[in-house]
């Protein structure tokens, strides 16, 4: 795993300027899915997998109709799902977030072309922008079969609209989610002028906001 770390009594502020400055992102124009989960009564549940989980979080705390997104582990082991051990690319883990949302506002498919089209890049294999492992895969944890299906659906309609100029490497994977420790949670809110927040993150939710205006919270 690869994440800036501020010096202890440095501010991050005092590090922008020499590690990166903000760059602009954009959200690939994608179609919405074709098929799409229909019937969901209350609140429902989306694990998805594509890299940091602090910009992803924030991404999807944007979105009208998401109640909650919680930041942790998918993939592995309970023993495992820490931080530090995941850390060692050695526990099958990667880095993900669990979205409660409400289905009469947001369904699961728009939550996934959201996913795809601004919230991570799926051609990248077992990376993201700097941070590379299998941690940072990009991955969907279906819930039901309903969204396993739709994800598979769904994937394979953007592979025909060859959107990106490489292959989607997004898997469809099995596995509980485990809660990443409480430093984690609402990071990007809590931490504005990380080096990290500042050139990977703030682009990627002021992307969102441009494409998908009428999503935004």
């Amino acid at each position: 795993m690869l994440k800036w770390v501020v010096p202890a009594g440095l501010a991050a502020a005092a590090l922008l300027p020499a590690i990166a400055a903000p760059v602009a992102e954009r959200a690939v124009p994608i179609p919405p899915p074709a098929q799409d989960v229909t019937g969901g009564k209350g609140e429902q549940v989306a694990v998805l997998a594509g890299g940091c989980f602090w910009g992803m979080e924030a991404v999807f705390q944007s979105v009208k109709g998401v109640h909650s997104v919680t930041s942790g582990f998918a993939g592995g082991t309970k023993a495992t799902a820490s931080y530090g051990q995941v850390s060692t690319e050695r526990t099958a883990h990667a880095e993900a977030i669990r979205i409660v949302y409400d289905p009469r506002k947001v369904s699961y498919g728009t939550l996934l072309r959201i996913y795809f089209s601004v919230a991570h890049d799926p051609t990248q294999l077992n990376r993201q922008g700097p941070d590379v492992g299998p941690s940072y895969r990009s991955a969907i944890f279906p819930q039901d079969g309903a969204q396993k299906r739709v994800a598979a659906a769904y994937i394979a309609q953007l592979g025909r609209t060859k959107a990106w100029a490489k292959p989607i490497v997004t898997r469809i994977e099995s596995g509980t989610f485990y809660p990443a420790e409480a430093k984690h949670q609402d990071f990007f809110w809590r931490n504005p002028t990380h080096p990290y927040i500042v050139r990977w993150d703030k682009p990627k939710v002021a992307a969102f906001r441009n494409a998908f205006p009428q999503l935004a919270n």
